[in-house]
Protein backbone atom coordinates (compact mmCIF):
# COMPACT_ATOMS: atom_id res chain seq x y z
CA UNK A 1 0.00 0.00 0.00
CA UNK A 2 1.48 3.34 -1.01
CA UNK A 3 2.11 5.83 1.76
CA UNK A 4 -0.35 8.73 1.98
CA UNK A 5 1.17 12.22 1.67
CA UNK A 6 0.53 14.34 4.76
CA UNK A 7 0.63 18.06 4.12
CA UNK A 8 2.36 20.24 6.65
CA UNK A 9 3.87 17.50 8.79
CA UNK A 10 7.24 19.27 8.87
CA UNK A 11 8.33 22.88 8.50
CA UNK A 12 9.76 23.42 5.07
CA UNK A 13 12.93 25.02 6.43
CA UNK A 14 13.63 22.23 8.90
CA UNK A 15 16.14 20.67 6.49
CA UNK A 16 18.57 21.93 3.87
CA UNK A 17 16.69 21.80 0.59
CA UNK A 18 18.50 19.64 -1.98
CA UNK A 19 18.23 20.01 -5.72
CA UNK A 20 14.99 18.43 -6.94
CA UNK A 21 15.01 15.04 -8.60
CA UNK A 22 15.97 15.76 -12.20
CA UNK A 23 14.27 12.81 -13.83
CA UNK A 24 10.58 12.54 -14.65
CA UNK A 25 10.75 8.93 -13.50
CA UNK A 26 9.18 8.37 -10.11
CA UNK A 27 11.40 6.58 -7.63
CA UNK A 28 9.87 3.63 -5.81
CA UNK A 29 11.05 3.34 -2.21
CA UNK A 30 9.94 0.36 -0.15
CA UNK A 31 9.98 0.62 3.65
CA UNK A 32 10.52 -2.90 4.95
CA UNK A 33 10.17 -4.19 8.46
CA UNK A 34 7.83 -5.08 11.28
CA UNK A 35 5.35 -3.09 13.37
CA UNK A 36 7.86 -0.24 13.75
CA UNK A 37 7.57 0.31 10.01
CA UNK A 38 3.91 -0.59 9.63
CA UNK A 39 2.94 1.97 12.25
CA UNK A 40 1.27 -0.16 14.90
CA UNK A 41 -1.24 1.87 16.90
CA UNK A 42 -1.22 4.97 14.68
CA UNK A 43 -3.00 6.02 11.50
CA UNK A 44 -1.31 5.20 8.19
CA UNK A 45 -0.55 8.86 7.51
CA UNK A 46 1.18 9.13 10.91
CA UNK A 47 3.67 6.29 10.35
CA UNK A 48 7.16 7.22 9.22
CA UNK A 49 6.89 6.03 5.56
CA UNK A 50 4.01 8.44 4.85
CA UNK A 51 5.74 11.30 6.64
CA UNK A 52 8.98 10.61 4.79
CA UNK A 53 7.23 10.56 1.41
CA UNK A 54 5.67 13.93 2.16
CA UNK A 55 9.04 15.40 3.16
CA UNK A 56 10.76 14.15 0.01
CA UNK A 57 8.01 15.44 -2.26
CA UNK A 58 8.13 18.84 -0.60
CA UNK A 59 11.86 18.86 -1.35
CA UNK A 60 11.06 18.34 -5.03
CA UNK A 61 11.63 14.63 -5.43
CA UNK A 62 9.25 12.46 -7.44
CA UNK A 63 8.83 9.37 -5.30
CA UNK A 64 6.38 6.86 -3.93
CA UNK A 65 7.05 5.12 -0.64
CA UNK A 66 5.40 1.75 -0.15
CA UNK A 67 4.83 0.81 3.48
CA UNK A 68 5.68 -2.91 3.50
CA UNK A 69 5.85 -3.28 7.27
CA UNK A 70 4.28 -6.38 8.79
CA UNK A 71 3.57 -6.43 12.53
CA UNK A 72 5.18 -9.29 14.41
CA UNK A 73 7.50 -10.25 11.57
CA UNK A 74 10.97 -11.64 12.17
CA UNK A 75 13.97 -11.54 9.84
CA UNK A 76 13.11 -15.07 8.73
CA UNK A 77 9.58 -14.00 7.86
CA UNK A 78 10.77 -11.01 5.90
CA UNK A 79 13.31 -13.12 4.05
CA UNK A 80 10.53 -15.52 3.06
CA UNK A 81 8.61 -12.75 1.27
CA UNK A 82 11.55 -11.10 -0.43
CA UNK A 83 10.33 -12.10 -3.89
CA UNK A 84 7.12 -10.17 -3.27
CA UNK A 85 9.24 -7.15 -2.39
CA UNK A 86 11.26 -7.55 -5.58
CA UNK A 87 8.03 -7.67 -7.59
CA UNK A 88 7.46 -4.04 -6.54
CA UNK A 89 10.61 -3.16 -8.50
CA UNK A 90 11.98 -0.78 -5.86
CA UNK A 91 14.80 1.63 -6.52
CA UNK A 92 15.55 1.93 -2.80
CA UNK A 93 14.66 -0.17 0.23
CA UNK A 94 14.75 0.97 3.84
CA UNK A 95 15.40 -2.21 5.80
CA UNK A 96 14.40 -2.09 9.46
CA UNK A 97 14.09 -5.61 10.82
CA UNK A 98 15.25 -7.77 13.71
CA UNK A 99 13.48 -6.16 16.66
CA UNK A 100 11.20 -9.16 17.11
CA UNK A 101 14.13 -11.55 16.74
CA UNK A 102 15.81 -9.73 19.59
CA UNK A 103 12.71 -9.81 21.78
CA UNK A 104 12.53 -13.56 21.16
CA UNK A 105 16.20 -14.02 21.96
CA UNK A 106 16.97 -15.45 18.53
CA UNK A 107 20.53 -16.46 17.74
CA UNK A 108 22.72 -13.58 16.58
CA UNK A 109 24.10 -15.58 13.67
CA UNK A 110 20.60 -16.32 12.36
CA UNK A 111 19.66 -12.65 12.49
CA UNK A 112 22.88 -11.60 10.82
CA UNK A 113 22.65 -14.25 8.12
CA UNK A 114 19.04 -13.39 7.31
CA UNK A 115 19.71 -9.68 7.02
CA UNK A 116 22.89 -10.26 5.02
CA UNK A 117 21.03 -12.49 2.56
CA UNK A 118 18.37 -9.83 2.06
CA UNK A 119 20.95 -7.10 1.54
CA UNK A 120 22.87 -9.16 -1.01
CA UNK A 121 19.69 -10.03 -2.88
CA UNK A 122 18.74 -6.38 -3.13
CA UNK A 123 22.23 -5.44 -4.27
CA UNK A 124 22.13 -8.19 -6.91
CA UNK A 125 19.00 -6.48 -8.27
CA UNK A 126 20.68 -3.05 -8.28
CA UNK A 127 18.49 -1.83 -5.43
CA UNK A 128 20.03 0.74 -3.10
CA UNK A 129 19.77 -0.37 0.54
CA UNK A 130 19.44 1.77 3.64
CA UNK A 131 19.86 -0.45 6.71
CA UNK A 132 18.42 0.68 10.04
CA UNK A 133 20.20 -0.53 13.14
CA UNK A 134 18.43 -1.72 16.27
CA UNK A 135 19.32 -2.07 19.93
CA UNK A 136 17.85 -4.22 22.66
CA UNK A 137 15.47 -2.28 24.88
CA UNK A 138 14.28 -5.00 27.24
CA UNK A 139 17.17 -7.44 27.24
CA UNK A 140 20.08 -5.54 28.74
CA UNK A 141 22.28 -8.60 29.32
CA UNK A 142 25.58 -7.53 27.72
CA UNK A 143 26.18 -11.05 26.41
CA UNK A 144 23.15 -10.66 24.15
CA UNK A 145 22.53 -6.92 23.74
CA UNK A 146 26.04 -5.86 22.73
CA UNK A 147 26.63 -8.33 19.87
CA UNK A 148 23.03 -7.77 18.77
CA UNK A 149 23.65 -4.05 18.33
CA UNK A 150 27.01 -4.65 16.62
CA UNK A 151 25.71 -7.02 13.98
CA UNK A 152 23.92 -4.23 12.11
CA UNK A 153 27.02 -2.07 11.87
CA UNK A 154 29.05 -5.08 10.81
CA UNK A 155 26.65 -5.87 7.98
CA UNK A 156 26.58 -2.25 6.82
CA UNK A 157 30.38 -2.04 6.79
CA UNK A 158 30.88 -5.38 5.07
CA UNK A 159 28.23 -4.78 2.41
CA UNK A 160 29.11 -1.09 2.01
CA UNK A 161 25.54 0.16 2.35
CA UNK A 162 23.98 3.24 3.88
CA UNK A 163 23.40 2.85 7.60
CA UNK A 164 21.17 4.40 10.25
CA UNK A 165 22.93 3.51 13.53
CA UNK A 166 19.73 3.27 15.61
CA UNK A 167 16.26 3.53 14.09
CA UNK A 168 14.66 4.62 17.39
CA UNK A 169 17.31 7.19 18.34
CA UNK A 170 15.76 9.90 20.51
CA UNK A 171 12.45 8.02 20.72
CA UNK A 172 13.16 4.75 22.54
CA UNK A 173 12.51 4.95 26.26
CA UNK A 174 10.72 8.32 26.06
CA UNK A 175 7.16 7.88 27.40
CA UNK A 176 5.80 10.94 25.63
CA UNK A 177 7.00 9.60 22.26
CA UNK A 178 5.64 6.07 22.56
CA UNK A 179 2.37 4.24 23.00
CA UNK A 180 1.45 2.97 26.44
CA UNK A 181 3.28 -0.32 25.72
CA UNK A 182 6.57 1.59 25.75
CA UNK A 183 7.70 -0.16 22.55
CA UNK A 184 5.89 1.39 19.62
CA UNK A 185 6.27 5.07 18.68
CA UNK A 186 3.25 7.34 18.73
CA UNK A 187 2.54 10.01 16.11
CA UNK A 188 4.99 12.45 17.70
CA UNK A 189 7.67 9.78 17.89
CA UNK A 190 7.24 8.92 14.23
CA UNK A 191 7.80 12.54 13.24
CA UNK A 192 11.19 12.36 14.95
CA UNK A 193 11.98 9.05 13.23
CA UNK A 194 11.01 10.38 9.80
CA UNK A 195 13.25 13.40 10.32
CA UNK A 196 16.15 11.13 11.27
CA UNK A 197 15.64 8.76 8.33
CA UNK A 198 15.29 11.59 5.81
CA UNK A 199 18.99 12.47 5.31
CA UNK A 200 19.94 8.82 4.84
CA UNK A 201 17.28 8.33 2.17
CA UNK A 202 18.40 11.58 0.56
CA UNK A 203 21.89 10.09 0.29
CA UNK A 204 20.38 6.97 -1.29
CA UNK A 205 18.58 9.09 -3.89
CA UNK A 206 21.73 11.06 -4.63
CA UNK A 207 23.66 7.82 -4.95
CA UNK A 208 21.21 6.59 -7.58
CA UNK A 209 21.53 9.90 -9.41
CA UNK A 210 25.32 9.51 -9.45
CA UNK A 211 25.96 12.59 -7.31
Amino acid sequence: MSAICMAGCEKKDSFPQPAPHRSVQTLTIVALGDSLTEGYGVEEHQAYPALLESMLRKAGFSCTIVNAGNSGETTSGLLSRINRVLSLRPDIVILCTGANDGLLGMDHHLIQNNISRMVRTFKDHQITVVLAGMKMLFNDAPSYAEPYARLYAEIAEREEILFIPFFLEGVAGEPELNLIDGIHPNAKGYRIIASAVYPHVLKAIQKRQGQ
